[in-house]
């Protein structure tokens, strides 16, 4: 069921101005981050990320077309709630993560997971249109060019097809501002980014496009939504 492949040189053009302040994190600082939290992610983080995860999920399936692509699957925690219709790819930096993904599809008889990839989300390899729906939950304040990010899934999602982040964007005023100021220092310990700016992520064209909703309860987090070739 599960496959590994090579991971492709990464090519970093210059893709618009920096639009955060803080300093990239490179693929080694993320599996380093990641290799540190993998036993205990589920337990630290996902209460945490679940409500967010279970609404990135619930769009997921109320969009037409079966062909998913989960961006930073990370130890599988949302791959129980994907609809039994959807097929489902992840891909993710981690290995350590991944192999808890893989534990958890045996256990569960998750009979709709089709592979999972240990690669790069700026450059996964995998053909372009190849997929409906493309959904990166939790991973674009961690892949050090989110406009790579936001490109590779460009490519590999079809024309009209989805595609639908789940993340912190930091504030633009306030105390909340403040606080993820503060803990900008910290990304690489971290493994992420408290001061990421959707602008980042996304042109002005692309946000004008974009469905955002804050995810409840406290709107930490945000469910974005766009449609692949909005913009366009």
């Amino acid at each position: 069921m599960t496959q590994a492949s090579s991971t492709p040189p990464r090519l970093r053009p210059p893709i618009g101005p920096r639009l955060t302040p803080h300093k990239a994190l490179d693929a080694d600082d993320v599996r380093a981050a990641y290799r540190r939290w993998a036993g205990v992610y589920d337990h630290a983080f996902g209460g945490v990320s679940a409500h967010g995860r279970r609404q990135a999920v619930a769009a997921v399936n109320a969009l037409t077309g079966t062909r998913v692509l989960e961006v930073g699957v990370g130890t599988g925690l949302a791959l129980p709630h994907y609809a039994a219709s959807k097929r489902i790819t992840g891909i993710d930096l981690s290995g350590a993560m991944l192999d808890r993904a893989r534990a958890r599809v045996a256990e569960e008889r998750l009979a709709n997971v089709n592979q999972l990839i240990e690669g790069d989300a700026e450059a996964t390899g995998l053909p372009a249109a190849s997929f409906d729906i493309a959904v990166a939950m939790f991973v674009a304040s961690v892949v050090p060019n989110p406009r790579l990010l936001m490109a590779e899934m460009q490519r590999v999602v079809r024309p009209g097809g989805h595609m639908l982040f789940v993340n912190h964007f930091a504030a633009e005023r306030g105390p909340r501002w403040w606080m993820e100021k503060a803990l900008a220092p910290a990304s690489r310990a971290l493994g992420w980014h408290p001061d990421f700016s959707i602008a980042a992520l996304m042109s002005a064209e692309q946000r004008g496009q974009a469905r955002v909703s804050p995810v409840p309860p406290l709107g930490l987090f945000t469910l974005v939504q766009l449609v692949n070739g909005a913009d366009s």
